[in-house]
């Protein structure tokens, strides 16, 4: 049975396995509920129209649109869902878009699940700060407010991985070319690491479900794997 007092959530994400894996993520945290999922931009925008939502997590890179111009479609159509940027979007332009526009937290993929749940989490407590009234009363309360939707602590990865070297596995893997991939002694050589680091990484990926594996056969020996990005 549905609870009432959950906060309503739309997923936005063309990539099918994401989009199944940010709703999951979604519906492992308490008082939030996946109420719709779209994979277009004008999808995203019927089912805004289509029932009440509390948040929006929305990918930028839609097949039909960009996110950007989802928000001010919502926004032009009277929609007052808040927004969390769930991309791969880097562009700086992009990032101080989503800013001007109100989107309230950005999050980079990849990312595990206690990351996403640290963001619901901080929005949660900021939902439950609001006012009862339509109006504040201090400085101290605007100030409070424009804070409360951003986390205030940062999700630690995994013991013995870092920040540095998972932006470097991303970008090599995002930038090859899209009919081949990188095995972990490919990636390895690339990046200066050995095999068994790139092979960590390029799994971890794969948890994250912005990678993909498959067997690449090379001769009459055994298959490799080889790890494609898909976003």
């Amino acid at each position: 049975m549905p609870d009432a007092t959950a906060l309503r959530v739309l997923v936005v994400e063309d990539e099918p396995v994401a989009l199944e894996a940010h709703a999951a993520y979604v519906g492992r945290v308490d008082g939030f509920e996946v109420v719709a999922t779209a994979g277009t931009a004008k999808a995203a925008l019927r089912a805004l129209q289509n029932g009440a939502v509390d948040v929006v997590l929305l990918d930028m890179n839609l097949p039909d649109g960009h996110g950007l111009d989802v928000i001010r479609a919502m926004r032009a159509a009277g929609h007052r869902a808040d927004v969390i940027a769930v991309t791969s979007a880097r562009d700086l332009e992009v990032v101080r878009g989503a800013v001007s526009l109100g989107v309230v937290q950005y999050l980079l993929k990849p990312f595990v699940f206690a990351t996403l749940r640290d963001r619901l989490e901080a929005y949660a407590a900021y939902r439950r700060q609001l006012p009862a009234t339509d109006r504040v009363d201090s400085q101290a309360e605007v100030d409070e407010l424009l804070a409360g939707a951003r986390p205030t602590t940062r999700t630690s990865l995994p013991k013995g991985m870092s920040e540095d070297l998972l932006g470097r596995v991303t970008r090599a893997l995002r930038d090859a070319t899209a009919d081949s991939g990188w095995s972990a002694t490919e990636l390895g050589t690339e990046l200066g690491v050995s095999r068994v680091t790139a092979r960590r990484y390029a799994e971890f990926l794969c948890e994250t479900r912005v990678v993909a594996r498959r067997s690449r056969y090379v001769g009459q020996g055994r298959p490799e794997v080889e790890y494609r990005w898909v976003g």
